[in-house]
């Protein structure tokens, strides 16, 4: 599986599944999101996770497993078993690595093993993350992971499209790789150690303004096993859920549970169609917070919402209308989709320039 499959995939509700396997990490990136360290021990409990991906069907599946953390690697044997439930179902799995094993000459045989098992496999590179790992270092394991047939991709992360080091980075992946290694570049956002000097998201939409959120698509499991609607960090951690962005927990739910309440849900069907600011407005709801996020987040405590939204987007025309946002933000494929959701001047190296050799998956 290429990147450009995988993020052509992020507009379609339910088509992927965000699993948040630890929080611990063994490197301390000024930028992490989660805040990791190798200290912090939460994790969804183990059985849990294997029990909730167990309960795909071939009927009923992500098309999509995004393995993270922290750092999932640090958990190689429940890797492998949960690429292996989730592949009998046809789901195939995807993992994205800090790369703290690239240290060592060789990858140790257990972390090669849960690698080997994923259909892609994408690696985090920054000036924070070079800081920690050498790039040569990881270029080394990249190459390691490419010649055990494994689809590869770089996550790349800097301060905006005028950041020298993006541009350096950019250029070194392309001369090493040859072009056949595509990059997934985004922009430091505020959050977790990065919340105290990040630059703030792009300025939101004006009060009442259409601004569809593909990011309420696919379930995002966090560290606790509680399953939301939500990718924004800051949502994931926030105790309690929001309750329109609460979908349930890996003890408790199944797949089918948390995607029927994914795709159904009229107020997370406006979210993705219009967007919360728009939804507060044409409800009369009042405009809550600083930010775009913090708007949607207030959306579940007033009623108002909850009735105009099941006014407009319940039953089938509401189904209707979620999938022609989905396949509106998806028309301009996965270049389209970064230009709009990372650093859009890079948005074209989410697909390799130069055709594969071998049998990546």
């Amino acid at each position: 599986m290429e990147l450009g499959e995988l993020v052509g995939r992020r507009p379609f509700p339910a088509a992927g599944l965000l699993l948040g396997l630890t929080r611990r990490c063994p490197l301390s990136c000024a930028h992490c999101s989660t805040g990791s360290t190798l200290g912090t021990r939460e994790e969804p409990d183990a059985g849990q996770l294997v029990r909730f991906v167990g309960s795909f069907t071939r009927a009923d599946r992500p098309d999509v497993v995004m393995l993270t953390g922290g750092e999932p690697l640090l958990l190689p044997a429940l890797v492998e078993k949960l690429s292996a439930r989730a592949r009998a179902a046809g789901s195939r799995t995807a993992l994205l690595s800090g790369m703290f094993f690239a240290r060592s000459r060789e990858i140790p045989p257990p972390v090669l093993r849960a690698i080997r098992g994923v259909d892609h496999f994408s690696a985090s590179l920054d000036a924070h993350h070079e800081r920690e790992i050498p790039r040569a270092d990881v270029f080394r394991a990249v190459h390691r992971v490419r010649e055990a047939g494994v689809a590869v991709s770089f996550h790349l992360t800097g301060t905006g499209a005028d950041d020298p080091y993006l541009a350096d980075i950019t250029r070194a992946v392309d001369e090493e790789f040859g072009g056949r290694v595509p990059s997934l570049v985004n922009e430091v956002r505020p959050f977790g150690r990065a919340a105290s000097w990040a630059a703030p998201a792009r300025t939101g939409p004006e009060a009442g303004a259409v601004s569809p959120c593909a990011m309420a698509a696919w379930p995002v499991v966090a560290f606790d096993g509680t399953v939301l609607a939500c990718c924004n960090q800051d949502t994931v951690d926030r105790r309690p859920a929001p309750a329109h962005l609460r979908l349930g927990h890996v003890a408790t739910d199944d797949w089918a549970a948390v995607r029927r309440r994914a795709l159904e849900s009229p107020v997370l069907r406006m979210i993705r169609t219009v967007g919360p600011a728009h939804l507060a407005a044409r409800s009369g709801v009042p405009s809550r917070g600083a930010s775009y996020c913090e708007g949607c987040r207030a959306l579940g405590s007033d009623p108002g919402v909850t009735a105009e939204a099941n006014a407009v987007a319940a039953g089938a025309a509401g189904a209707l209308l979620d999938l022609t946002a989905a396949h509106r933000g998806a028309a301009e494929g996965p270049v389209g989709v970064v230009r709009h959701h990372g650093c859009a001047a890079y948005a074209p190296l989410v697909t390799a320039r130069a055709t594969a050799a071998g049998g990546s998956r």
